[in-house]
């Protein structure tokens, strides 16, 4: 995504060698590998919770500063193995609690953890987790990009945190690697 958006960090040569030692493509991003990372993410779940925080600081800088220096959306993309680990419930929970309205979190639901498929390990509904905990949901086709840009101007509006949950097929487009970890 950073070498989609033009950070150069993160040009082609770096996409191949992903998840290799020394890669600024490491499995899970890490501050201070790269422009455009600002957290790391690993362990699973961590980033969420993170990024909750931020949503949390926006909301009080805001209050103190105004709309006229603090007014932004925190993004999360999060894939079934962040949300299966326990912090991200914690998290989701305190988010709701606070109507926390510009947290955006972007679900690649595609039912494939590191492991294989979730169904292995999980059978939650991650929407209506997200749904019980206060948020506003939202089910979409991950692969359209028009229903992306839709939903994310939809959450914008709520008075709530958002999930986008986007069904997507992992390795989508790729001859012999969709649909597998």
């Amino acid at each position: 995504l950073l070498h989609l958006t033009g950070y150069e960090d993160f040009d082609l040569d770096q996409i191949k060698n992903f998840r290799q030692m020394g890669s600024r493509t490491a499995g899970h991003p890490e501050f201070g590998h790269g422009e455009g990372i600002e957290t790391t993410t690993g362990p699973l779940g961590q980033g969420i919770a993170t990024s909750v925080g931020f949503a949390l600081g926006e909301r009080i800088m805001n209050a103190r500063y105004g709309n006229d220096v603090v007014d932004h959306f925190t993004y999360v993309i999060a894939g079934d193995g962040c949300l299966m680990e326990g912090i991200s419930q914690e998290a989701i929970s305190m988010a709701g609690h606070m109507k926390l309205s510009k947290l955006i979190v972007l679900f690649d639901d595609n039912g494939i953890s590191i492991d294989g498929p979730t169904s292995l390990s999980t059978s939650e509904d991650h929407t209506k987790r997200f749904e019980a905990a206060g948020w506003d949901v939202q089910e979409i086709d991950g692969h359209n990009p028009a229903a992306i840009e839709a939903a994310i101007a939809k959450a914008k509006t709520t008075n709530t945190p958002s999930m986008i949950a986007c069904k997507t097929e992992i390795g989508f487009g790729a001859p012999t690697k969709g649909g597998t970890s």
